[in-house]
């Protein structure tokens, strides 16, 4: 349920974020130097880097609460530099720490922003009882805020993002303190409303779980987003693969014999999960569970040590130490 008006022209306009070039400096020293990201209507994107990478620096733009210092920022077609309250009025934002009225109540708050975006004292009301459904907050909603536990004000938090039904969601760390019942929930709430046209970006350092929810991501680090072919070459560069069979020595045995472990894959040691391989692509990969399977191995677990996203990240970042190097045609700044 929407209880914004949305005019002609404003639904005509580009749908999502858009950034382009944008830095942002502190004085002489830049938090952010060149970040360029798109986020399509209808998509969940991860927003992954390193402590000190730039993301929250670069979320407190998107959400109007910082300028940039060069570079253009559109939201659903909107500047929020020159039009901070058309962005706020269609953007949910849930920064990593979000402060609560301690004395009212998860309801009482919910209706309380409800009506700070113009709703009447019953559509607030509405509100705040379908939020309260929608993220499991039933058995709290009516306890003083101070007495919420940190994953219960995290979804409190998210309701309020959720309040005026935006068209663009800003989350940072937003399963921080949630258990593994609540975070399956945010996994499922959050492709919903991607599902219903929502454009999401999510920061968070749990790249396991973006990995499950996100359609995109976008990597920084030192104040610079990764290029696509960066992020292609890293998403392709070879990798460990973990290997589990019923029978640990004949998986042993056929990884030591000839012709099945080839130039491509190199056996790396076994560990308290399985055999780890480095596997230099996925068809080597296939061809390695092939060969296994051709000599009886009853392999009952093989697939990367680590998800993609982690696999990427590490290593866009492994050449420089932390930083993601310039493109070849990106001016020195």
């Amino acid at each position: 349920m929407s209880f914004m008006t949305v005019s002609d022209s404003a639904a005509r306009t580009p749908s999502g974020i858009a950034v382009s070039g944008v830095s942002r400096a502190f004085g002489s020293v830049f938090a952010l130097l060149d970040a360029t990201l798109t986020v399509p209507a209808g998509s969940v994107t991860a927003l992954i880097g390193p402590n000190g990478s730039g993301k929250t620096t670069l979320l407190l733009m998107l959400a109007t609460l910082l300028t940039p210092s060069t570079g253009t920022i559109r939201i659903n077609g909107h500047d929020p530099v020159t039009e901070p309250e058309r962005v706020r009025a269609i953007m949910g934002w849930m920064p990593d720490t979000l402060g609560s009225w301690p004395s009212l109540s998860a309801r009482a708050a919910l209706q309380t922003t409800g009506r700070m975006y113009r709703m009447t004292r019953e559509q607030a009301a509405v509100r705040a009882d379908e939020l309260i459904a929608l993220t499991d907050l039933d058995n709290f909603a009516d306890r003083p805020s101070r007495v919420l536990s940190r994953g219960q004000k995290q979804r409190l938090s998210l309701a309020r993002a959720l309040v005026h039904s935006p068209g663009v969601l800003l989350l940072d760390e937003p399963a921080s303190g949630l258990d593994p019942a609540a975070r399956a929930s945010l996994r499922q709430l959050l492709r919903r409303l991607a599902g219903d046209g929502t454009a999401i970006l999510v920061s968070s350092h749990v790249l396991a779980e973006l990995d499950e929810m996100a359609d995109a991501a976008v990597f920084l680090a030192d104040g610079r987003t990764a290029s696509p072919e960066q992020v292609a070459a890293a998403g392709a560069s070879a990798r460990a693969w973990r290997i589990r069979s019923l029978d640990e020595a004949a998986l042993e045995r056929a990884l030591a014999a000839a012709g099945v472990v080839g130039a491509l894959v190199q056996v790396l040691g076994v560990d308290q999960l399985g055999t780890l391989v480095r596997v230099e692509n996925e068809a080597s990969a296939a061809a390695l569970l092939h060969n296994l399977v051709l000599r009886g191995v009853p392999v009952c677990d093989f697939g990367p040590a680590v998800g993609n996203l982690e696999h990427t990240f590490l290593d866009l970042t492994r050449e420089t130490g932390h930083g993601i190097a310039p493109n070849d045609s990106e001016a020195t700044k």
